[in-house]
């Protein structure tokens, strides 16, 4: 996975999976991407960086189940109460955590799962219920796709485990494009 540098192969796989035609229509643009990084403090990772760019911004077919988001664009289920989220902040995980199962106080956690959901990522999309699909833009998983839902959070990839998919948006992209379930390990 290679988040510097756009694989052409990779950008071939995700235009054909958004269905673009290659025009760019519904693409942001490099003036666009470059003034949300300039706003937030990072450098959005490859190949993400240049389909936002490029290819487009977003999708209603998906993935996830309820479309691709527009670069920023928070699920139409995000809670009106929530901090405003803060992508150049780091991204506070590097392994799952079902915070479900976490023995700690509310008091102590609910920070914590705070800054997960808010911290270090952009939203992808939802699959609905509050299972929000996350790319990570700061911090050692950047580059990765993670899971966060109500119960807890999980880094997406073959590498990771519940998946045979290769890690990363390309990866990610690819796995929902073939039509496979999210998690296929085992299956």
């Amino acid at each position: 996975m290679d988040t510097e540098y756009a694989d052409p192969g990779d950008l071939a796989v995700i235009r054909a999976a958004l269905g673009a035609d290659g025009d760019g229509g519904s693409a942001l643009g490099w003036a666009g991407v470059r003034a949300f990084e300039a706003e937030h403090g990072v450098v959005l990772p490859e190949p993400y960086r240049t389909v936002v760019a490029e290819v487009a911004d977003g999708s209603p077919a998906g993935p996830p189940a309820h479309g691709l988001l527009r670069l920023a664009e928070p699920p139409d289920d995000w809670g009106g109460d929530r901090a405003e989220r803060d992508p150049g902040r780091p991204f506070p995980l590097t392994s799952m955590w079902l915070w479900e199962e976490d023995s700690r106080p509310s008091e102590e956690i609910d920070p914590i799962i705070a800054q997960v959901r808010d911290h270090g990522s952009i939203v992808l999309g939802t699959d609905g219920c509050g299972m929000d699909w996350h790319l990570v833009v700061t911090g050692p998983h950047r580059g990765h796709v993670w899971n966060i839902s109500g119960e807890g959070a999980m880094p997406f990839g073959a590498e990771f485990g519940f998946t045979t998919a290769a890690p990363g948006f390309a990866g990610w992209l690819e796995h929902w494009a073939a039509g496979r379930p999210w998690f296929d390990a085992g299956a």
